[in-house]
């Protein structure tokens, strides 16, 4: 019985910002695309080099010299919160709206770029370890800084729109959006954690076992 209306409430929340979902996940996919392209813009020599530090990675991995599984879970959690944190303040003050267009692009180039590197550099194996190395933990996060960036722009726009004294405009009022907004933002943190975890403890020994079976 409480399962329908938190789904209610969801579909209902998609459906009437649709448009900015549509958006932000274009966005998203253009900084994919954008990091993707840059990888075969690079020059020779600078693919080597970044190829040497990756290779001298991957050795460690293999040795098992990688960071105690409790500090990548903290340095994750704590990266991924305060990239979030600033993408949450930006939507309450309304003129940071085009630094969150900004940091989300961002967001999707870094991964388009990782993902095309791999693959530039490795081929199929490079694929299956950008699968297990970076897919676990961006099933939770990408959905995440998708979520709170069309919640980051849906309030600003409604905090210009009361601003602006277009108040009748708004169903609900800007203490009620705001507790909205900060609801959001604490399930998104729900969600790092749970996305942290994976990266923490599952990413690791998933590539461990990739690399091991690369190098042979």
């Amino acid at each position: 019985m409480k399962r329908q209306p938190m789904k209610a409430f969801i579909a209902n929340h998609i459906k009437h910002h649709s448009s900015i979902y549509l958006f932000v996940c274009v966005l998203f996919m253009m900084g994919v695309i954008f990091g993707a392209i840059i990888v075969n813009s690079m020059t020779f020599t600078q693919k080597e080099d970044l190829f040497f530090y990756l290779s001298r990675f991957f050795g460690q991995v293999t040795d098992g010299k990688v960071a105690d599984s409790t500090e990548m879970f903290q340095q994750s959690f704590m990266h991924n919160v305060k990239y979030l944190g600033l993408i949450w303040i930006l939507g309450i003050s309304i003129i940071g709206l085009p630094i969150i267009l900004i940091m989300l692009f961002l967001k999707g180039m870094v991964v388009g770029f990782t993902v095309g590197f791999l693959v530039n550099q490795m081929g199929w194996n490079g694929f299956i370890l950008s699968f297990v190395s970076i897919l676990p933990q961006n099933i939770l996060i990408i959905p995440g800084f998708i979520v709170l960036s069309a919640a980051a722009i849906s309030f600003s726009l409604k905090l210009a729109m009361y601003v602006l004294n277009k108040k009748r405009n708004l169903i609900d009022s800007p203490l009620q959006s705001f507790s909205k907004y900060a609801a959001v933002f604490a399930g998104i943190i729900v969600m790092i954690a749970g996305a942290s975890v994976l990266e923490a403890f599952a990413s690791p020994e998933l590539m461990k076992a990739v690399v091991q079976i690369v190098n042979k």
